[in-house]
């Protein structure tokens, strides 16, 4: 058959039908598959991971004998204090490539839940996956696609079960279209203009999480992502190696589409680059106003950094500023707001100004550095010392009207006295000055060795017209006047310990109470309606009405 099929001329669809069963009967002689050896432990916990945890037995809705659950107890009876297999579940729960695409959900699920046991795996799961996203963007290699598709899939997943916040993905999605870019036109290595896959990475990771960006501070960044990315987009497209003959890839346009359509239906779209280079323009100059506030000194800078620089495009100018205001502004909770995450959760936190503020610190005090500098070289004295305005905001007037209000409350409570309780008698101020001299006197006078008294020290109070006189008896201590004084003071402190006790007592019933009544409620079945079948079903008769029925007969 393969000397006929080399010596006739036939169709190329016989052609590889006789290949195929030629090489069927006699398969070429290759070097066998070399099976890589692993412990015992390895290989269960692989089994566990890639074959044991599938989509179906991971749904949210599965009873506790489901194989997810079943999966999740078998991780967290591992032994965990081994260095070895910690490692090692940690590297299987990073290589997400190794499940298949649709149970990637079930791979972050798994992880959320030992979280809550094994608090370290969760920051090791999400520092790897950063790590080979951002290598991935590096090596930039095509035979990596399929893992740089399954990674940042993997992060949203992690997003959607808290595992991270917002800022870590608008991090990842601004070094999508900005780590290695030229936007001047000059040809890169780690971004070629053929190379159209970070596009579809935005997309997966927005497929993936960005539904969850529909309301606070999340919506407001994302909203600011999309006009870059569209800038980014049309970058692509526009090239000069995109023409009629090679047309630009009709799957990127429908994706991006398809995304817009998702995220934002009603958000008009850029026809053309020089509409994305002027919204990502207009965008800029409203956001710049805010860090200006911020920073006096910001576009003093921009303008000595920029001036001995021949301008050649608006681009040049957005770079440094672009991702400033998105990714360092304050957060608000995102897991609430998507509740998620979050209606991924979020209480908008505050100021969005202080984190600016911090961030932009080092840039001021080197500027500060830099403007000084010369005038301190010059010291002809003509040149004025020139020194920083400082802005006045209302955060800061809220903070000083707060800060006076707590100094005088803390004054006035100062100046109250305390109130000390009132004993049975009063001491006289006298005697009581002197019992806090003698005392002093006793305790510097002290001797190594003292003997216990067997006398109580009584004052007696006696008036002579408006004068008084004090006394010092000294009562023996098995007097009456001793006992009875003794036994009243242990009455009153066996009385505040009983009180003390019933107190206790209360509390502790309280609290067995709502803990009986919680379980009760968690074991008490749910009422069922026992008349729901009872009720007669209601029989519409067939064919024409009766008229005799209806109206009666005549």
């Amino acid at each position: 058959m393969m000397r006929k099929k080399a010596m006739l001329s036939i169709d190329s669809r016989y052609t590889t039908m006789i290949e195929n069963a030629f090489y069927y009967c006699n398969p070429p002689d290759v070097a066998p598959t070399v099976r890589v050896e692993r412990p015992p432990m390895h290989e269960y916990i692989r089994k566990l991971l890639f074959q044991d945890l599938t989509k179906s037995n991971s749904d949210k809705n599965a009873d506790k004998y489901s194989s997810s659950a079943r999966v999740l107890r078998q991780m967290r009876k591992l032994n965990w204090d081994d260095p070895e297999i910690a490692a090692y579940i940690t590297k299987c729960l990073t290589a997400v490539w190794n499940v298949k695409y649709y149970n990637i959900r079930c791979v972050a699920n798994l992880l959320a839940g030992l979280v809550a046991y094994q608090e370290n795996i969760g920051s090791q799961v999400v520092d790897g996956v950063l790590e080979d996203i951002r290598l991935g963007m590096e090596i930039n290699h095509p035979k990596y696609n399929q893992r740089r598709v399954s990674m940042v899939r993997y992060l949203g997943e992690l997003y959607n079960y808290r595992m991270v916040e917002s800022a870590v993905i608008f991090r990842v999605l601004y070094s999508f279209i900005t780590f290695g870019v030229s936007y001047d036109g000059s040809y890169s290595e780690l971004d070629p203009p053929e190379h159209l896959f970070r596009i579809r990475l935005v997309c997966i990771l927005l497929d993936t999480c960005g539904q969850y960006f529909n309301s606070g501070s999340s919506k407001r960044k994302l909203d600011c992502f999309l006009v870059f990315f569209q800038r980014y987009y049309w970058y692509k497209r526009s090239h000069e190696m995109y023409t009629e003959e090679f047309p630009f890839p009709v799957t990127v346009k429908f994706m991006v589409a398809d995304l817009m359509a998702t995220l934002r239906p009603k958000l008009k779209l850029c026809e053309s680059s020089e509409d994305s280079i002027k919204g990502v323009e207009d965008l800029i100059k409203e956001l710049k106003p805010k860090l200006v506030e911020i920073c006096p000194n910001l576009l003093t800078e921009e303008d000595d950094a920029q001036a001995p620089q021949t301008p050649t495009s608006p681009i040049s100018k957005e770079d440094n500023l672009c991702p400033i205001e998105e990714v360092d502004e304050e957060l608000d909770d995102d897991h609430s707001e998507a509740s998620f995450q979050d209606g991924d959760t979020d209480g908008f936190s505050g100021s969005q100004s202080q984190p600016l503020e911090d961030d932009l610190r080092p840039s001021m005090s080197q500027s500060d550095d830099a403007d000084n500098d010369p005038i301190c070289e010059a010291g002809d004295g003509d040149a004025p010392n020139v020194k920083a305005q400082q802005m006045q905001c209302a955060e800061d007037e809220d903070f000083m009207t707060a800060f006076d209000r707590m100094l005088s409350d803390s004054i006035l409570h100062r100046n109250q006295e305390t109130v000390k309780p009132q004993v049975d008698i009063v001491i006289p101020m006298n005697i009581k000055g002197s019992t806090v001299k003698k005392t002093a006197s006793v305790f510097e006078l002290k001797e190594p060795e003292q003997q216990p008294k067997c006398t109580i020290n009584f004052v007696l109070m006696t008036r002579r017209g408006n004068k008084q006189q004090f006394k010092n008896l000294a009562v023996p201590v098995t007097s009456e006047l001793a006992q009875n004084l003794k036994d009243r003071e242990e009455a009153e402190r066996m009385e505040k310990q009983h009180v003390k006790l019933l107190t206790l007592n209360i509390n502790e019933r309280q609290e067995e109470e709502d803990y009986q009544e919680m379980l009760a409620s968690q074991q008490r079945p749910s009422v069922m309606n026992l008349n729901r079948d009872r009720r007669q079903k209601y029989h519409h008769p067939k064919g024409a009405p009766d008229v005799d029925l209806i109206f009666g007969s005549k």
